[in-house]
C-alpha cells in the first residue's frame, strides 16, 4: 500500500495544512509521499508575467511558506515531496528548496526538476500560432504550456528523488506519479492508471474533499470546519484506495463528499481525459470503511488521448472596476439608478460602446449579466444595504479611466447617499485551450544543479 497525502489544492491555500498530514503519515509507517497542488491555468501566466520583471523569479511565492514546516520532518520520515511549485521557473523554485533545506540544517537534497511543458520555449512561433484561432494569432502572448502526464514524475522518484519540482502536469499526475514508481505499473494498464488518476483527483483539490466545498450549515453541517483536515489516499495495488483524513482534524470524509469531488469538473464522466490515461467512473462503487474513510471501487480506464491539451494566455487589455455603497430606504432603486447614470454619462461621452456590467452585491451579482437585462427579468428582493459594482474590459486605458472617474463623481452626482468608493485598472489575462501533438514535445527530467 502507498499513501499520499496533500498538502496545498491551490496556491492560496493554507500554509500549515500539511502539518497534520505528515504527522500522520510519519505516525502510520510505510511508503508515503506527500503532494503539493499549487499551479492553476491564471496562476502560470502571472509567473510568466514576474519573471520577464525578473529572470530569477517566476515560481510559486508561497513556496517556502508551504515547505518550511514540513521539510524536514518528510526527509527524516523518508517521505518525497511532489508539487508543482515549478510554475514558468521550475530549476529557480529546486534552487530555492534547496536553500531552504540548508537554512533548516539538512544535507543538500536530491531535487529533481522536471520540464517541457513550455510550448513558447521549446516550438517555434510560427508553429505555436498554429494552435490557436485566426483572431488570436496576433495577440501577445503570456504563455503557453501543455498538461505533462505522470511519467517523468514516477522516473524521478525511481532514482531517489526526495522532492520533485514540476512546471505544469496534470494535477492528478502529482499523486499517478509516485504509483508508477511504487507499484511499477504497466504504461497500458489503463484500469490502474484511471484509478491512480482519479486518486489524484479527489486529492488535488486539498480539503474540498474533506468537508471544504461540502460544507452549507444546515443542509449538509461540517464539524470543526476552521479546522479542516487535509485529505490522505491510501492506494492498493490493484486499483482500489480509500479516501481518508488527517488524524485529529476537523472536516469528514464520507460518500457524500467524495462523490461531489469525484464529480468536480468533470466533463464527460465516462471518458475523463488526461494525458496518462482515458478515465471511466461510471461504474464507480463508494462503500464506507470506517469513521471518515470511504473505499473507492470500479474506476475504469481507456487508453490515452493521441494529443496533449495545452492552455495559452495571452493579453487581454484591461479591467475597470468601480464600486459604491447605497444604504437604508430605497437603497436598491438608488443603486440601480446610479448605474443607469454611468451608462448615460458614458454613452454621452462616446463611449457607449463599452459593454458595462452592472452588479448589486448580495443581489444581483452571480446570476447577473454583462447587459443588465437580469434586473428586468427577476424581482431582486429589497435590501437596505448595497453594494454596486460597474466594471468594464477594454483595450484602451483611457476608456476605463473615464469609467472609473464617472463612478466617482456619483458621490455628488447623485443619486443620494453614495458612498464608500473604490475603483482600480488591472492588467486582464485571457485564456484559450488547444491540442498538441504529442511528438511536438519532450518532457524530460534531471536532478537540479
Amino acid at each position: 500500500m502507498l499513501r499520499i497525502g496533500c498538502g496545498a489544492g491551490f496556491s492560496g491555500d493554507r500554509w500549515d495544512a500539511a502539518v497534520p498530514v505528515v504527522r500522520t503519515l510519519a505516525a502510520l509507517g510505510g511508503p508515503a509521499v506527500l503532494m503539493f497542488e499549487t499551479l492553476a491555468e491564471r496562476t502560470l501566466a502571472l509567473a510568466q508575467l514576474q519573471r520577464r520583471q525578473n529572470p530569477d523569479s517566476g515560481w510559486e511565492p508561497s513556496l517556502e511558506r508551504f515547505l518550511r514546516p514540513v521539510l524536514a520532518d518528510c526527509v527524516r520520515a523518508g517521505i518525497p515531496i511532489v508539487g508543482n511549485f515549478g510554475a514558468a521557473h521550475p530549476r529557480g523554485a529546486a534552487a530555492r528548496v534547496q536553500q531552504l533545506a540548508a537554512t533548516l540544517g539538512l544535507p543538500p537534497l536530491r531535487v529533481a526538476v522536471v520540464e517541457g511543458d513550455d510550448l513558447l520555449a521549446s516550438l517555434p512561433p510560427a508553429r505555436m500560432r498554429e494552435l490557436l484561432p485566426a483572431e488570436l494569432r496576433d495577440r501577445p502572448l503570456v504563455s503557453a504550456n501543455a498538461y505533462l502526464g505522470a511519467q517523468q514524475i514516477a522516473d524521478a522518484l525511481r532514482a531517489g528523488a526526495q522532492v520533485v519540482v514540476t512546471g505544469r502536469v496534470a494535477d492528478p499526475a502529482l499523486a499517478l506519479g509516485p504509483m508508477l514508481a511504487h507499484f511499477d505499473w504497466a504504461a497500458d494498464d489503463w484500469d490502474r492508471l484511471a484509478a491512480g488518476t482519479m486518486a489524484g483527483h479527489l486529492l488535488e483539490c486539498g480539503a474540498q474533499v474533506t468537508g471544504g466545498y461540502f460544507a452549507d450549515p444546515g443542509r449538509k453541517d461540517v464539524p470543526d470546519l476552521a479546522h479542516v483536515g487535509f485529505p490522505i489516499v491510501e492506494m492498493h495495488a490493484d486499483g482500489r484506495f480509500v479516501v481518508t483524513k488527517a488524524a485529529g482534524t476537523g472536516g469528514c470524509v464520507d460518500r457524500r463528499t467524495v462523490t461531489e469531488q469525484l464529480l468536480y469538473e468533470i466533463h464527460d464522466p465516462a471518458a475523463y481525459l488526461t494525458p496518462d490515461v482515458v478515465a471511466d467512473i461510471t461504474q464507480v462503487e463508494l462503500h464506507p470503511a470506517g469513521p471518515d474513510r470511504v473505499e473507492v471501487r470500479g474506476v475504469l480506464g481507456h487508453p490515452r488521448p493521441a494529443t496533449l491539451k495545452a492552455t495559452v494566455c495571452h493579453e487581454g487589455g484591461w479591467l475597470g472596476e468601480g464600486e459604491i455603497s447605497y444604504a437604508g430606504p430605497n437603497a436598491a432603486a438608488r443603486a440601480r439608478l446610479a448605474a443607469d447614470v454611468v451608462r448615460e454619462r458614458l454613452r454621452t461621452l462616446g463611449l457607449g460602446h463599452l459593454r458595462l456590467r452592472a452588479d448589486l452585491i448580495g443581489m444581483a451579482s452571480v446570476f447577473a449579466d454583462d447587459a443588465g437585462r437580469w434586473w428586468d427579468q427577476h424581482a431582486a428582493p429589497e435590501s437596505e444595504d448595497v453594494r454596486l459594482r460597474i466594471a468594464a474590459a477594454s483595450t484602451d486605458r483611457g476608456d476605463l479611466e473615464q469609467l472609473t472617474r464617472e463612478v466617482l463623481a456619483l458621490y455628488t452626482c447623485g443619486p443620494a447617499g453614495g458612498g464608500g468608493v473604490r475603483t482600480s485598472i488591472t492588467p486582464r489575462l485571457a485564456s484559450d485551450s488547444c491540442y498538441v501533438p504529442r511528438d511536438w514535445l519532450h518532457p524530460a527530467w534531471s536532478f537540479a544543479a
